[in-house]
């Protein structure tokens, strides 16, 4: 049976829960619903609020390695620990996380398969009381900027045969029916439709019911059935950059792709450019 690429970019439920009181591991949870830790979160867990705490507000743009940096150590979390991110919805917003620490320079950090619906489902233990940490230093390595893709590089790309574009998003907001998922607001900037050449394969095709990844030879047929296969240059866009944020766990952690780069301007920057060709 084929086996991931990087297996230590994954820990199980089981291994998790024998190492609740382990000083050498950090859990963290990165949710959509930042409401969802105070009402029960794995215990040891601390939080990170993907809204207030990962983006440089008010413009739009993460925090910087530094900044990242800080923010891991008033977390009471040093360099020499393991992270381990955990959240909802088969991980999507850890997966954002996780990416966003691979980019800034944080290499030590893997994520929970299955996330909080898995460990939920076993019975694992949950708690409402969160830690009082001390900050700790944490020193960020080199940045990692081939991770990701900006938009005039983008653009310039378009046409050129140059990379390979992996729409994540759901199929009605591939084909131009909708501009969000169902739960939020439809009335955006932006106009409906995807990149131009972008192939849909939707980013919770990756995950099994419970919320932990597809077998690798799965994944695989996922995505080289819709022209995806390993070697060469792969871009994957969503909405604000964290469903793709999961297809590049996937791409490049999961699947040893070589070349992945996460567009997190996503639809949200293209839809509203003006005058960048759109299909539908």
């Amino acid at each position: 049976m084929e086996s991931y690429a990087n297996p230590e970019a994954l820990v199980e439920t089981d291994w998790l829960a024998d190492r609740l009181d382990d000083p050498s591991i950090a859990i963290v949870e990165v949710d959509e619903d930042t409401a969802a830790y105070d009402a029960s979160h794995i215990p040891g867990a601390v939080s990170i609020n993907w809204t207030s705490e990962l983006h440089d507000v008010p413009r739009r743009e993460f925090i910087s390695g530094a900044q990242l940096g800080e923010l891991l150590g008033s977390k009471g979390i040093a360099d020499d620990q393991l992270i381990v991110l955990y959240g909802a919805n088969n991980n999507w917003f850890a997966a954002y996380a996780f990416w966003l620490c691979r980019l800034r320079g944080a290499g030590n950090i893997r994520l929970l398969n299955g996330g909080r619906k898995k460990w939920e489902a076993e019975g694992r233990p949950m708690t409402t009381v969160g830690p009082t940490p001390s900050a700790r230093s944490f020193a960020m390595g080199a940045e990692r900027p081939e991770l990701r893709i900006m938009r005039d590089e983008l653009l310039a790309s378009l046409g050129n045969g140059q990379s390979r574009l992996v729409d994540v998003r759901s199929p009605e907001e591939y084909r131009g029916e909708k501009l969000a998922p169902p739960h939020l607001p439809q009335e955006q900037a932006q106009v409906p439709g995807h990149i131009p050449g972008a192939v849909n394969v939707p980013w919770s095709k990756a995950a099994n019911d419970d919320g932990t990844f597809r077998s690798a030879a799965e994944l695989r047929e996922l995505y080289e059935s819709a022209g995806i296969a390993e070697g060469g240059d792969v871009v994957a866009y969503c909405r604000i950059g964290e469903r793709s944020a999961h297809t590049w766990f996937v791409l490049s952690e999961l699947l040893g792709y070589p070349a992945v780069r996460n567009y997190d301007g996503s639809w949200t920057e293209y839809g509203s450019l003006v005058g960048v060709p759109v299909e539908r």
